[in-house]
């Protein structure tokens, strides 16, 4: 039981950190055959994968006729793919309405360039809800996980996560800075680091046109306990 936790534990920060993957579809157009894309996504406050896709899209119109669908996603931290971990998620893409201001408000800011999309064509969201997950972490490490083993919804309510973010970006941007450093992240040319998400395991800055995930030293619940992982780390990072 042990390993299982500790299987789980992994395979829900790689998809924490992971930020996009490979969706594969059926094929509408080539029935029998699956159709893939790269995807980016994030997740909302249950910790399923939300995608933001074109309605004329062909991945759209192979959900729209079989919403059974998998993600990938791969651990890039080193060079051999093969050895890294990967994720698969078997899911149903269920759609989200635009009225969900929490999913929506989420995925815009992590991709904020998303909400020009709506000038060119029509995009929906939808959500990946996982019903299995195959998770490889290394040689022999292969794993078959349930929903409930991998996924963690946020302990934060909307509004308390968004008093957090808007404090730390408005009164703490030194601090973000020296996340940044202490982590050997670059930012891009003019362009500050903000805070886009929290969760029970750690929060995301977006760098310029990345997300870069940051891990707490242990676990938080509270408002009160973000804000001392937070001082923690940036006093590490000094």
């Amino acid at each position: 039981m042990v390993e299982s936790d500790e299987i789980g534990t992994e395979a829900r920060a790689l998809l924490n950190q992971a930020y996009d993957g490979v969706l594969s579809t059926h094929s509408a157009d080539v029935p029998g055959y699956p159709f893939g894309s790269v995807m980016p996504y994030c997740l909302d406050r249950a910790g399923v994968p939300v995608i933001y896709i074109a309605n004329i899209a062909q991945h759209t119109r192979n959900i729209q006729a079989n919403p059974k669908v998998s993600l990938i996603v791969l651990d890039r931290s080193v060079g051999d793919v093969q050895t890294n971990g990967r994720l698969t998620l078997l899911a149903d893409a269920q759609p989200v309405s635009e009225d969900d201001e929490d999913a929506v408000g989420r995925y815009f800011s992590f991709f904020p360039d998303a909400r020009r999309f709506h000038r060119t064509h029509s995009f929906a969201f939808y959500r990946l809800v996982p019903v299995r997950l195959r998770y490889i972490g290394g040689f022999g490490r292969i794993h078959w996980l349930s929903p409930e083993r991998v996924l963690r919804p946020n302990p934060f309510r909307t509004e308390e996560e968004r008093a957090m973010l808007e404090h730390m970006n408005t009164d703490h941007r030194q601090a973000l800075r020296r996340y940044c450093e202490a982590a050997g992240v670059a930012a891009d040319a003019g362009c500050e680091p903000a805070m886009v998400g929290i969760d029970r395991e750690g929060f995301q800055l977006r760098v310029g046109s990345r997300v870069i995930r940051f891990v707490f030293p242990s676990p938080v619940s509270t408002p009160a306990e973000v804000r001392a992982a937070l001082v923690a780390m940036a006093r590490l990072g000094q």
